[in-house]
């Protein structure tokens, strides 16, 4: 290749590699590699039509007369066209203006903050919560109840749920408390994720936060990707083939939430955590399983060796952390760190009609049930509030 390089600088390229036998395409390849382009970077030669600096002058001046100072350039150049006068052409006036640094909204604007992207990262359960709230349609046309889920980011367990008539941040406080104390969460533990709705960024629940020692995390303003273990959940729950169009009373919307996140909870293998349960994941089960998964797998291997084509397969573990717009990854994707959050609470007392549940650590069931009834598994026990509320916490 050397011989064909030097002798290309005296007969060409063609012949010098059809006289050393070398291909053409290699030539150039190669000559790409060892002598890098270089860019030389030519000066933008001067228009042809381009104003003098004479005349260039004369209409900065014109306008920044006291005549013009506050006329916009399309009415200048109208103005001096009528006096018979054309110095040059509108968009030639913007140009000039951009130039000396004149072009832009005289009036005051608002400029909207940039927004950092929340970066979260939970490593075990009760790391970093996640929370929203979502509508559930009612009987009538524009009617709704409102469903407050709290979700851990690392099982995927559903800590606390909440169907209430109004969204509020005193519903929304009442929960998160509740949650923390049923999974026994301690100062400085847990960050808690949501979006930007009024009752995420409430004062009610600023202070709870504060007081519980708890960080908050909110994602940037319309960008659903930075609450996805929230809005993943809600699809699940909303694309459920037993899932009503319309629940005719908060009652219904009651039972069916309660079955349904017994059956997330317990049952469902999620495909985000090796197709565990979330509560296998959340109280530390996993292990036991995935070792009973491989032992079948190792039995079924044995019987059988050829059909795995002599490599005994191994069941997928779940990760070992989960983001929330994780570094370094595309910002329609990614996953962020932060620690886990987990809540619980009651719902207001001025609520008309509010059911909340928050899942406890253990099988321990706590209900307070319409009317103030409270009981606790099958001792129900008389409470009497003012105003009619269906609760239920679990």
């Amino acid at each position: 290749m050397t011989g064909a390089v030097e002798l290309a600088g005296r007969v060409g390229v063609k012949p010098a590699c059809t006289a050393m036998g070398v291909n053409r395409a290699s030539y150039y390849r190669q000559r790409r590699k060892s002598v890098p382009a270089l860019k030389v970077k030519t000066p933008r030669p001067k228009p042809p039509l381009l104003l003098l600096d004479e005349e260039r002058q004369t209409v900065l001046e014109a306008l920044h007369s006291e005549r013009f100072i506050d006329q916009a350039p399309k009415e200048i150049y109208a103005t001096l066209l009528d006096e018979e006068v054309y110095l040059c052409s509108v968009r030639t006036m913007y140009r000039i203006l951009a130039q000396e640094g004149e072009v832009r909204e005289r009036r005051k604007q608002r400029r909207h903050p940039q927004y950092k992207k929340p970066e979260l990262v939970a490593t075990s359960p009760n790391q970093v919560w996640s929370w929203d709230i979502t509508k559930l349609k009612g009987a009538i046309k524009g009617s709704f109840f409102h469903l407050y889920v709290i979700i851990d980011i690392f099982s995927r367990y559903i800590v606390g749920w909440m169907v209430a008539s109004t969204e509020s941040g005193v519903s929304a406080k009442r929960l998160i408390e509740e949650s923390c104390q049923k999974q026994g969460i301690a100062s400085g533990q847990l960050t808690i994720h949501s979006d930007r709705g009024p009752s995420m960024k409430s004062q009610q629940v600023s202070d709870l936060l504060i007081d519980l020692g708890i960080l908050k995390s909110h994602g940037r303003p319309k960008v659903s990707d930075d609450n996805p273990f929230s809005e993943s959940q809600f699809k699940t729950l909303k694309y459920r083939p037993e899932f009503p169009d319309r629940f005719g009373a908060i009652e219904d919307a009651q039972t069916f939430c309660r079955s349904f996140f017994d059956w997330y909870n317990n049952h469902h293998r999620h495909s985000g955590i090796a197709m565990l349960t979330p509560e296998t994941r959340h109280y530390g089960k996993a292990d036991q399983i995935i070792k009973k998964r491989s032992e079948t797998l190792e039995m079924a291997f044995k019987a059988h060796p050829k059909r795995f084509k002599g490599k005994c397969p191994k069941p997928k573990s779940p990760p070992e952390e989960v983001w929330i717009n994780k570094p370094g990854r595309n910002e329609n994707t990614a996953l962020e760190p932060s620690k886990e959050i987990v809540i619980n609470s009651i719902p207001s007392r001025k609520t008309e009609a509010a059911l909340l549940e928050s899942n406890q650590p253990r099988d321990t069931l706590i209900r307070t049930h319409q009317y103030g009834e409270l009981g606790c598994g099958g001792q129900p026990l008389r409470t009497h509030h003012p105003e009619k509320t269906a609760i239920d916490t679990g």
